[in-house]
């Protein structure tokens, strides 16, 4: 079964926006798990405009799902962050500093040797490691010279063509998903997946080992309620 992991980036939005601890961003997080979710991801950044470096202390200890750590290795606080805190999984992103969200995977060819030193410390932690990677094949099979464990799909690309053509927008996703599962790579996606778009990408990509939502989730939670909704979408993955 493809596992859930809820982003809970935008709850930690909404509780900066007027300072306090409402929503309670930890609460949510363990109210998720109890509603199904199979884990948490967070991804904080330098200027903490929505997850807290403190926030991810707080919630290690108290979770009892996968806690997935997604960011920049770029960044030396993001790697002290993760060392210290040993979260089941880390996934290295290429953002640049101010971005508003991930917009690209790496180049796992320029940046290999970068990458490789990277991996290997999360690795010596016993931390596992996925790296963001476009559906391009040269790309997957590149990472799989990193060293790292997994790579997760970035696949705005797929709901944005989503909606005009399906069978094309996935077309990608399935070849870098199959080459990746004979290198013997685990895959994950996120990005833009949501309900509209989640049950025809797992029906398509396979094998999938876990996509990571936030932002339609928690959207799609102030109509449905974020019990409900992580079920509509648990339903979706089945």
């Amino acid at each position: 079964m493809t596992r859930l992991s809820v982003n809970i980036n935008k709850i930690a939005t909404l509780r900066n926006s007027r300072g306090g601890n409402n929503p309670d961003l930890v609460q949510v997080a363990l109210d998720c798990e109890r509603y199904g979710a199979e884990g948490i991801t967070v991804h904080p950044r330098p200027d903490e405009r929505h997850i807290r470096y403190a926030d991810v202390h707080a919630l290690k200890p108290l979770l009892t799902t996968e806690f997935n750590i997604e960011g920049n290795p770029m960044e030396a606080s993001f790697v002290e962050l993760v060392l210290a805190v040993k979260p089941e999984q880390v996934t290295l992103v290429p953002d640049a500093l101010g971005q508003i969200t991930s917009n690209h995977g790496w180049d796992t060819i320029t940046n290999q040797a970068l990458l490789i030193e990277l991996i290997k410390v999360f690795k010596d932690a016993g931390i596992r490691t996925s790296i963001f990677v476009d559906p391009v094949l040269e790309m997957v099979e590149a990472a799989k010279t990193t060293g790292t464990d997994r790579i997760e799909l970035y696949t705005e690309p797929f709901a944005t063509e989503f909606p005009e053509n399906p069978s094309a927008a996935v077309a990608a996703y399935r070849k870098a998903a199959f080459r990746a599962h004979q290198l013997g790579l685990g895959i994950n996606a996120g990005h833009d997946l949501s309900l509209e778009n989640l049950a025809f990408f797992k029906s398509q990509v396979t094998p999938l080992d876990e996509v990571s939502i936030g932002h339609a989730l928690i959207s799609d939670a102030l109509y449905y309620g974020l019990e409900n909704t992580i079920q509509l979408y648990k339903r979706q993955l089945r």
